[in-house]
Parts: structure tokens; sequence; C-alpha cells
């Protein structure tokens, strides 16, 4: 005898912030599209994405990407309307703590040379090589798509943060 399983989804108050990880990619993929961002990939191994919902709405998107002990933030987006809200923020710290949690050590940022210079040094992001993060994270998709495209790479701005102490409770 089969049973049917019921979707349980939680209801948010009224101006709530969440973040949580989606398994909705196609969602994801129209986001990042519709806000002129890369959004091939989506579906590769080893990406995660994660969405900020303000009540029921949409309100970003972060995704990384991880490749033993290296991750990159290959997207950060927050719905434009959503902005200037701490969103950016919750969803760059959810990030770290996902690339930590799959074993990153050092966690990549990329981000448009002109766009927001200085947003990843709030949070401790240092400049980086490209190069650098290009070799750490070989094979995932980000990285691979930037070194097909070298006129992209060059408009990009690449960060750096090291993560392996986080968590590490020190007495």
């Amino acid at each position: 005898m089969a049973t049917a399983t019921k979707k349980i989804r939680r209801q948010r108050a009224a101006g709530e912030l969440a973040v949580a990880q989606t398994r909705d990619l196609a969602s994801v993929a129209r986001i990042l599209s519709a806000a002129g961002m890369v959004a091939g990939g989506v579906e590769s191994p080893g990406a995660c994405y994660l969405t900020a919902h303000v009540g029921d709405e949409t309100a970003g998107v972060v995704g990384i990407e991880v490749r033993v002990d290296a991750a990159l933030i290959r997207t950060l987006m927050v719905i434009e309307s959503m902005r200037r809200r701490g969103i950016g923020a919750t969803l760059v710290a959810a990030a770290r703590t996902a690339a930590h949690t799959r074993g990153a050590r050092m966690l990549y940022a990329i981000s448009p040379a002109g766009d927001a210079a200085g947003y990843y040094a709030r949070f401790g992001f240092a400049p980086a090589m490209a190069d650098e993060m290009l070799a750490a994270l070989a094979g995932t998709f980000m990285a691979d798509h930037l070194r097909q495209h070298p006129e992209k790479r060059a408009r990009m701005r690449t960060w750096s943060l090291d993560i392996s102490r986080d968590g590490v409770i020190e007495r």
C-alpha cells in the first residue's frame, strides 16, 4: 500500500528573514538570468545555492562551489527592492558556513570590477590573484568558465578569506 507524502512548508511571518538551501535550481537560474548573471552550471556537482526570503518573497540568492579545501562564492545577488536590509551580509555569512561545513579552508569570491568594489572587504576578504583562485577551484563550473572566457575574468575582481579557523573554539 502506497502512502502519499505531504510537503510541509514552514510559514514565515511577514518581514521575517530566513535563509535556506534550495533544490529549486530552475528558480535560481531564472533569478540569475534576470539579473544578468551567469546562470549556467547551477546544477553542477559541488554547487550549493541558498536563498533568502523575507516573509514568502524571495529576497536574494548566494551560490557556492566547493573543490577539496577551497570554495567560491560564485553568485551573490539581492533583489533590488530588498537591498540595504542586511540580506547580502546574511547571505555571505550563510555561504561562509556552508563552505566551511563542506571542508573548505579558503573561501574566494568574485565581483564585477566596478560594482561594489569594497563590499567583500567588509567581511574580511582581501584582494586575491585570479590565477590563485582558478588553480584552487579547477574543475568547478565557474573556474572553468572564467578560464575559457578571459574577457569576463578581466572584468572581475577576486577576493579571498581564510576560513580554516571558523568554528574552532580556543581555550
